[in-house]
């Protein structure tokens, strides 16, 4: 077993299956007691069983690690409080925070029900929050604590069928960047990652929809969008990287959100100006009309063209 993270304690979401399960295990690897939370939903947020977390726990003690199961579901607050609580009550303490549950409803914008838009933006969005805060009062006590969200590219550039996913995870890294300004003073850092892997998650996106995405496909930095390369991109690839920002190696590293698959490691960069027009009081339409396709627009590309021919509106009666 490593030492980089002995006598730390982490609670990790969702811990039960695919990238939360490779993070909870690398973490114990590193000495890290581990709370592995999940609610054994299915991948709509149906049912619900034990087995999955409790599975990963013999896991960990198998290889001499220390971990308990925990089956509360993030999206309820008092619940939330009380995972981060097991982890108080069982090892004295929490030093690290996983934000990973989630569940995956695709639906397109036009067919998607108001009871999908709340359940993933419950799990996902309002799951980061609830976890987050409680264990932010904690950490705040300790002045020390490292809270990893995951993310996505779904929210970050976009992904067809994803609405309320894609959502939750820009949300979570809106929320990830406010949150780090607040906890950073008291020695808390905060950062979201943006994993791409083979889970069981992914493995529910219908073909078609499969074929759509890699034609508009999101592009790393630098790439054009389908180029993404061909990467063995394990669950198990992320976890590195958490435990990397669980560490006192990145104790200033606060606030950022990066990509990880397979082998690649990107720090994403914030929102920014990219072309600007200027002039002295109110801009008209015409004069926008005019000035945008030179400026602004130029080179500017339609990631979902109209596939019918466009018609003029009607012309307004006198």
């Amino acid at each position: 077993m490593g030492r980089r993270l002995r006598d730390r304690v982490a609670v990790v979401t969702g811990a039960g299956r695919g990238i939360g399960r490779g993070i909870a295990l690398l973490l114990a690897e590193e000495g890290a007691a581990v709370v592995v939370n999940d609610a054994g939903v299915n991948v709509d947020g149906s049912g619900g069983g034990a087995a999955p977390a409790e599975l990963v726990v013999e896991e960990i003690r198998s290889r001499g690690g220390q971990a308990v199961a925990n089956f509360d579901n993030v999206a309820d607050f008092k619940a939330a409080q009380n995972i981060v609580e097991t982890a108080v009550r069982e090892f004295g303490r929490i030093d690290i925070l996983v934000n990973n549950a989630g569940i995956l409803r695709d639906r397109m914008v036009f067919n998607l029900t108001e009871d999908d838009w709340d359940a993933v933006i419950a799990v996902h969005l309002k799951g980061t929050f609830n976890c987050m805060r409680h264990a932010a009062v904690r950490m705040r006590q300790q002045k020390a604590g490292r809270i990893i969200s995951m993310s996505s590219t779904s929210g970050l550039y976009g992904n067809t069928g994803q609405a309320n996913y894609g959502a939750a995870k820009d949300g979570i890294a809106g929320l990830t960047r406010v949150v780090a300004r607040e906890l950073g003073k008291y020695g808390i850092t905060v950062n979201a990652i943006a994993p791409a892997a083979q889970t069981r998650m992914i493995a529910t996106i219908p073909d078609k929809a499969r074929q759509v995405r890699v034609q508009r496909g999101v592009a790393l930095p630098g790439q054009q969008a389908g180029e993404l390369p061909l990467l063995r991109a394990d669950p198990e690839d992320v976890a590195p990287f958490v435990v990397y920002l669980a560490t006192d190696a990145a104790r200033n590293i606060n606030g950022q959100v990066f990509l990880v698959r397979g082998g690649v490691v990107a720090l994403l960069n914030e929102p920014a100006p990219v072309r600007t027009i200027v002039k002295e009081g109110r801009w008209a339409p015409e004069e926008i009309a005019q000035i945008f396709p030179h400026t602004l627009g130029m080179d500017l590309v339609n990631p979902a063209p109209p596939q019918l021919p466009v018609e003029s509106p009607p012309t307004p009666r006198r």
